[in-house]
């Protein structure tokens, strides 16, 4: 276990988050495809777990010497403060014990381990409030290595979801809006304008959503939402996507590989979309799913490729840069992920380590001042298929933190006018 020390600096850590909302700390180069899994999907993607349902954690180290892991839980209001509830009061049992469960790879010129860490386990054995989440990741230095937020959800609350093409004129043909409507049913919500808060997320990347967004006005016990440009997203358009499910042979989206110390894996050349028709491509809204031909266990079986990115694009001089992102990497900006220019072949080239399988992904231009601009690559097209959640949360006046009592979902493949 941690040593005692630990507990001190978390005290610590706890004390300065609980006046601040706190952001996610993305791994080091080293680990690779933080996932979660649950009982209702296996794709990487956004974590929103129901209240009782197990999921795992699982992630590799691209090392050799089986390092150990610690994990602790953090309950967290809304808006990512810290809530004011004590540990025993949102967790059955204690976190803040090694990670047990890993695997070394077998048959891969890439050595990893894969760990996987389930809750409810021995130790923790269940999470017994909705709300939101931190779980934290330490080595045995007591460093933090990475954190993951995730959800957990009951359905108390009817929430009804409908894409609808941008009300506003300027925006038809690149903006998509959702109308919500949420049924309190049996529950009674006290001054909803003031204890009830949606979260609207687009296709599962939370550093996008739409927050504090309170309800137009209320008919009986439902609460609706119809605004002209609150609620709305741009529309971007569809994922980009690949295949490495086979390291020997070209798959869908991969021009060419070759063998050094571990296969590469080389995409044809990108261009921007943003001046092109739509075109309909079905994608799987930015996430990823780990897959290999000829493998009973792509857990510690699926190898490792150097995926090499290229994009035709002229040079931005404004000081803007361009990544690539997607659920694979958290949609984090990170130095893994930013593309360079080269002036000899006039494009924007990047190389990411990654498992095998199966990927969406986006090339964006961040400026200057961080500003993320979607669509200037890829455009913005009222037609593209999204995927949205939203999250309703209701705190009860004299109530010590925000419960998590609505989900909704829906697709713009239904839009409407």
């Amino acid at each position: 276990m941690i040593k005692n020390i630990h507990f001190f600096l978390l005290a610590i850590l706890t004390t300065v988050q609980g006046f601040s909302q706190v952001e996610e700390v993305n791994p080091p180069d080293y680990i690779k495809t933080i996932t979660f899994r649950s009982r209702t999907s296996s794709q990487g993607q956004l974590p929103i777990i129901r209240l009782g349902e197990s999921f795992h954690l699982e992630f590799d180290v691209l090392t050799t010497d089986e390092p150990d892991f610690y994990y602790t839980i953090e309950h967290y209001n809304y808006d990512w403060t810290r809530s004011n509830l004590v540990k025993m009061e949102y967790m059955n049992g204690f976190d803040n014990f090694r990670i047990v469960n890993y695997e070394n790879s077998f048959n891969a010129y890439q050595l990893y381990s894969h760990y996987d860490l389930q809750i409810p386990n021995q130790q923790t054995r269940g999470l017994t409030k909705t709300g939101n989440y931190i779980i934290t990741i330490y080595n045995e230095n007591e460093d933090i290595v990475f954190t993951r937020k995730f959800m957990i959800y009951q359905e108390q609350l009817g929430v009804g979801v409908a894409v609808k093409r941008s009300r506003d004129v300027r925006f038809i043909e690149s903006k998509q809006s959702l109308d919500i409507t949420i049924n309190s049913g049996a529950l009674h919500l006290n001054n909803p304008k003031q204890t009830v808060n949606t979260l609207i997320i687009q296709n599962n990347n939370l550093n996008t959503a739409i927050k504090n967004v309170k309800p137009q006005y209320t008919i009986g016990k439902e609460l609706i939402y119809k605004y002209t440009s609150e609620t709305a997203f741009w529309a971007s358009n569809e994922f980009r996507f690949f295949e490495t499910k086979d390291v020997r042979g070209a798959n869908v989206g991969v021009q060419f590989i070759d063998l050094k110390d571990i296969y590469n894996s080389y995409l044809f050349v990108d261009g921007p979309r943003d001046n092109q028709p739509y075109t309909y491509n079905p994608d799987i809204n930015g996430n990823f799913l780990i897959t290999a031909i000829d493998r009973d266990n792509v857990d510690i079986e699926a190898d490792y490729t150097d995926v090499h990115f290229s994009l035709l694009f002229p040079e931005l001089t404004d000081g803007s840069s361009i990544y690539i992102y997607g659920n694979f990497n958290n949609y984090a900006l990170e130095p893994q992920n930013k593309l360079v220019y080269n002036g000899d072949s006039k494009r924007y080239t990047g190389v990411i380590r990654l498992k095998q399988g199966f990927y969406n992904y986006k090339y964006v231009i961040v400026d200057a001042k961080g500003a993320i601009d979607e669509g200037r690559i890829s455009g913005n097209f009222w037609q593209t298929e999204n995927n949205y959640k939203v999250l309703v949360y209701y705190r009860d006046l004299g109530a010590r933190y925000d419960q998590l009592l609505g989900f909704g979902e829906a697709s713009s493949v239904d839009i409407s006018n």
